[in-house]
């Protein structure tokens, strides 16, 4: 069985490649360029991922993954 989880992607302009978040319990949240090292979490715990990061020079969304239960 196959259910949907969240990585929280963040650009932050047209210089960088996009970053994702990697560890959410520590300040500031701990970002990573690599995918594979993200932190999956559900929906949720991205949600406020998204809205502790969001700010005028960098743009977060949600990506969702499919993962084996």
């Amino acid at each position: 069985m196959k259910t949907t989880k969240f990585v929280v992607r963040v650009n932050r302009g047209d210089t960088h490649s996009p970053e994702y978040v990697q560890r959410i319990d520590r300040t500031p949240i701990q970002m990573t360029p690599h995918r594979k090292l993200a932190l999956v979490m559900g929906k949720f715990t991205a949600e406020d991922a998204v809205k502790s990061i969001h700010n005028s020079r960098c743009s977060p969304e949600l990506i969702s993954v499919r993962v084996s239960a």
